[in-house]
């Protein structure tokens, strides 16, 4: 029963700072360079709950968030591309994660490209056109880049958590 009680409570506290994160991200002017694109900080919250709690428990955590950022912060715009790229990047980090071929960074790298290919598939379905995809190659590089950082500074909190005796969440 602790065990359930710890699970519950570590995967609350981190979707709570995933949302944290995406609304810090709504409301600063972060520019990296590239319409649109953004830091992905929410991403570093779900890898933590990814390779400390399980798939499962990210891929909920990450549902949570979308759902309960967009009703809170945003529109039905905003959860439609949330959705979408939050989803398919989740679940490329889960399948990812399973095969055991690839290290935290590069789950982390993957997830971040598939979240603009999964926005980028909404926008082309929500315009009509599939022409926005001519946009996803500078997309990408941001989130090959925006991956990178997410997934060492979440590589540092999952380290910071198994030294104080987290590691048996799950």
């Amino acid at each position: 029963m602790k065990k359930n009680s710890r699970l519950v409570a570590f995967c609350g506290v981190f979707t709570a700072l995933a949302m944290i994160f995406s609304y810090v991200e709504m409301l600063l002017p972060i520019s990296i360079g590239v319409p649109g694109a953004k830091l992905g900080l929410a991403n570093i919250a779900i890898l933590a709950v990814l390779y400390v709690a399980g798939s499962r428990a990210a891929f909920f955590a990450d549902i949570l968030r979308i759902v309960l950022t967009s009703i809170l912060f945003g529109n039905m715009a905003a959860f439609i591309f949330s959705i979408s790229g939050g989803m398919l990047s989740v679940i490329v980090m889960i399948l990812l994660k399973k095969s055991d071929r690839f290290s935290m960074l590069g789950v982390s790298v993957a997830g971040g490209t598939a979240h603009n290919i999964g926005q980028i598939a909404a926008a082309a379905v929500v315009t009509g056109t599939a022409q926005i995809a001519y946009y996803l190659p500078v997309l990408l590089i941001t989130g090959i880049i925006t991956g990178i950082v997410n997934g060492c500074v979440a590589r540092i909190i999952k380290i910071s958590l198994q030294k104080n005796g987290l590691n048996d969440i799950v």
